[in-house]
């Protein structure tokens, strides 16, 4: 049970009701219990008392004349009349059952009881509709063969109520005083001890919008300590993250400021006077090559955007690699074309035996398109010296991992620039490439979130030009029962090659 309920659960009100419930519900379990014990401590003088009666009355029993006899004092008769709280009751019956002495109704003891004679004993009874407390013994006479006499003593229960009522007075009214001073105490002890998460609440409300700079972890108990700790780990990728995005939107607004600038510039010399048509054509062909560059830029961050993603997991599925290297090779076959390039698939028809690994369809498709547009742009290509790109896909006979290679036959990359070209808007020196930069990097993105590894190298080693293979390892691939079904190719036209 709480005894502080809100919408939003606190940590002061959360303690405050671990500490306070236990504390006022044991408070009545404590007043029971010491009611329970005041009863036996307040029992104890009067339980003594009445034995000493039992045992005073029981001396008093005699033989006279082979018959038993009980002659009981007015002095002693006076005393079991003296107490003008409770009523004393005493009873003595013979060796036959005969009342000696004293009352008549007083309960007997149980009858299953074995009687021991000079053994007081004590039991509850009710006298007259009342409770009483009941001493009594046995006393064995020179009869022969005669059993014990039976003395009882009776007490009324008035006087033990009242001192359990006075203990219980003693011990519990205190602390009708203490517990609201312990409930104070335990608040100010809390109040006390959050200050410090105030404090810290305090000193983060009042930092500036642009202040990444950790927290002092000294300043804090060493309980809230980790949370700190996780709040500046927070803070240092955060911070990274947003260098990163300064930095990358920097470099793409110069990417795009080139392109946009040229069309501007294009634009402002077609409308001179005395423009001929021959520069008008000139004019609007660099506007359509501008504005190509401009829309590949553009279309390469919305892409690197969708790789990096919002760092939620990716829904993952069985893609073929073959067939999505093939459908690929098959959408940028026209520009091949038109730049004399000879592009071509090398590996398993789609379909076949482990081909398949887990991953998103879409990004693996981006990645592999990525990689041919790269090479396509860095391909050198003539009549007399048609460039080649191949995509070969390379299954592990043990079915251990699976390669995706792209190679080609441009200038190739230097190994000191091979770490370079995988950041955004890098672009090797010397290369004349029209190009953002991007390319690469959305290849590398992808591949670290399906858990490939990727290594450039040179396609030929030892010629001229060496050529560039990119090489993608998809390792420990999970085991897929189902395998895509495998695509119907599609007739080759004409006028391009079969793949």
């Amino acid at each position: 049970m709480k005894l502080f309920q809100r919408e939003q659960r606190s940590l002061f009100g959360e303690i405050l009701d671990w500490m306070l419930t236990p504390l006022l519900l044991l408070w009545p379990v404590s007043l029971a219990l010491t009611w329970l014990v005041a009863q036996g401590i307040a029992g104890k003088p009067f339980d003594r008392a009445l034995e000493y009666n039992v045992q005073v009355l029981s001396q008093l029993v005699t033989v006279q004349q082979q018959r038993v006899a009980f002659n009981l004092p007015q002095p002693a008769r006076q005393i079991l009349r003296a107490d003008d709280t409770d009523h004393l009751y005493y009873q003595v019956l013979g060796t036959r059952g005969e009342l000696l002495g004293g009352e008549r109704d007083l309960p007997l003891p149980p009858p299953d009881e074995a009687p021991v004679s000079g053994e007081v004993r004590l039991r509850d009874a009710e006298l007259r509709g009342a409770e009483v407390r009941v001493a009594y013994t046995w006393v064995r006479t020179d009869l022969p063969g005669a059993p014990p006499v039976l003395v009882q003593v009776a007490e009324t229960r008035e006087k033990r109520s009242v001192l359990a009522t006075e203990i219980i007075k003693g011990v519990m009214l205190p602390q009708f005083v203490t517990l609201p001073l312990a409930v104070l105490l335990v608040w100010l002890a809390l109040v006390r001890g959050i200050k410090p998460l105030s404090q810290l609440e305090e000193r983060i409300r009042a930092r500036r919008p642009d202040d990444m700079s950790p927290l002092d972890e000294k300043a804090v108990p060493l309980e809230v300590a980790p949370l700190v700790s996780s709040v500046n780990d927070l803070l240092t990728r955060l911070k990274d993250s947003i260098a990163t995005q300064k930095r990358f939107l920097a470099d793409a607004a110069h990417q795009l400021k080139t392109p946009l600038a040229g069309l501007r510039m294009q634009a402002d010399l077609a409308q001179r006077e005395g423009f001929s048509a021959d520069d008008l054509k000139q004019s609007l062909k660099q506007i359509g090559r501008s504005s190509m560059r401009a829309t590949h830029t553009v279309n390469q961050l919305l892409a690197l955007a969708r790789a990096e993603g919002s760092g939620r997991p990716l829904a993952l599925q069985a893609c073929d690699i073959a067939e999505l290297t093939t459908e690929a090779v098959q959408d940028f076959l026209p520009r091949a074309l038109d730049r004399r390039i000879d592009l071509g698939y090398d590996g398993p028809r789609a379909g076949s035996a482990g081909l398949a690994v887990e991953g998103n369809r879409t990004l693996l498709k981006e990645m592999i398109s990525n990689l041919l547009d790269n090479a396509l742009n860095y391909t050198p290509s003539s009549a007399e010296h048609p460039g080649v790109v191949t995509a070969r896909v390379l299954p592990d006979p043990f079915g251990q991992g699976l390669v995706l290679q792209v190679e080609d036959s441009g200038p190739g990359i230097p190994v000191a620039e091979r770490e370079l070209v995988f950041q955004p808007f890098y672009r090797v020196l010397g290369s004349n490439v029209d190009g953002s930069g991007l390319g690469l990097s959305i290849v590398r993105e992808i591949a670290r979130q399906h858990g490939a590894e990727i290594e450039i190298d040179d396609a030929h080693p030892g010629a001229t030009p060496p050529g560039t293979r990119v090489s993608l390892r998809f390792v420990r691939q999970r085991a897929i029962t189902r395998q895509p079904p495998a695509p119907v190719p599609a007739p080759a036209p004409a006028d391009q090659p079969a793949l």
